[in-house]
C-alpha cells in the first residue's frame, strides 16, 4: 500500500440524506493526501460531508480544523466518521453554518462547491461567493483550495480569482465520464453547451474535466480615501 493509498484509507458511513463522496470529492482528496496544502495550518473546511476530507485534513497535520455542514443531521455524520477515524483528541470543531457565515480567521479555506445541482439559478452561485468573499475568513496571504469542474469555466474561475487578489495555482487536473444526474437536467445540458471546453466527448462518450485550485491571497490594504464602513 502506498503512503496516498494509506490515508485514503478510511471507514466512512452515512444515511439516506448525506452526500456520498463524488468523483469531484475524490479528486480533491487524492489532492489532499498528496500534496502539502494544510499542514501546519488552521483550516476552515465548508461542507464537510462524510468527513474525508476533514479526517484527511487531519491526517496531514492541520494545527485545527473548524468544519461545517448546513444542518445537525449532516454535522452529526460528520463528526462520527471524524472520530471513528482519527479518535476524539483532535483539535477540531463543528458547526452547523451556513457557507461563509461562521466566524474566525483561518490560514486555509477547504471546499468542494455544490454546482449541477447547486440549488441556484446561478449555478456557479456558491463558487462565486467563495471566491469573492473567502478573503473575511482568511489571515494575510491566506490560501483557498478548491475544485470545480470544467463545466464551470475554468476560465472564469481564473479570471474571478485574479480580479479577487488570488495568486492562481492548479494543483492537480483529472478527467471522469459525467454522473447518470446530468443527463436528467436539460437546462443544465443547454448550459455547458455555452461554456468554451466545458466538457469532451470521447468515443461518444461525455467527459468532465476536474481541477483542484490553489489561491494564496495577495498583499494588499485599501487606498486611505478609499469607502469603508464606519465613514461618512
Amino acid at each position: 500500500m502506498t503512503p496516498t493509498d494509506s490515508l485514503l484509507t478510511m471507514d466512512l458511513r452515512s444515511g439516506d440524506d448525506d452526500w456520498s463522496p463524488t468523483p469531484h470529492g475524490h479528486w480533491l482528496a487524492t489532492m489532499l493526501a498528496e500534496k502539502d496544502l494544510v499542514s501546519g495550518r488552521d483550516v476552515l473546511e465548508l461542507g464537510a460531508g462524510v468527513a474525508n476530507h476533514t479526517i484527511l485534513i487531519h491526517r496531514k497535520g492541520a494545527r485545527s480544523i473548524v468544519a461545517t455542514e448546513i444542518t445537525e443531521e449532516l454535522i452529526e455524520t460528520s463528526k462520527v466518521n471524524f472520530e471513528r477515524n482519527c479518535g476524539d483528541g483532535a483539535d477540531i470543531d463543528f458547526r452547523v453554518a451556513d457557507w461563509l457565515s461562521t466566524p474566525g480567521r483561518f490560514d486555509v479555506v477547504v471546499s468542494n462547491p455544490p454546482f449541477c445541482q447547486s440549488g441556484k439559478q446561478n449555478r456557479r452561485y456558491f463558487l462565486d461567493s467563495l471566491i469573492l468573499d473567502a478573503h473575511k475568513r482568511l489571515r494575510p496571504r491566506g490560501e483557498l483550495v478548491f475544485i470545480q469542474s470544467s463545466m464551470a469555466d475554468f476560465g472564469e474561475t481564473e479570471r474571478r480569482m485574479d480580479r479577487n487578489g488570488f495568486d492562481v495555482e492548479i494543483v492537480g487536473t483529472t478527467s471522469g465520464p459525467f454522473r447518470d444526474y446530468y443527463f436528467e437536467d436539460a437546462q443544465f445540458m443547454k448550459e455547458i453547451e455555452q461554456v468554451d471546453g466545458g466538457y469532451e466527448l470521447r468515443d461518444g462518450v461525455y467527459h468532465e474535466h476536474l481541477r483542484v485550485y490553489r489561491g494564496k491571497l495577495r498583499e494588499w490594504a485599501p487606498h486611505s480615501n478609499a469607502h469603508l464602513p464606519g465613514q461618512g
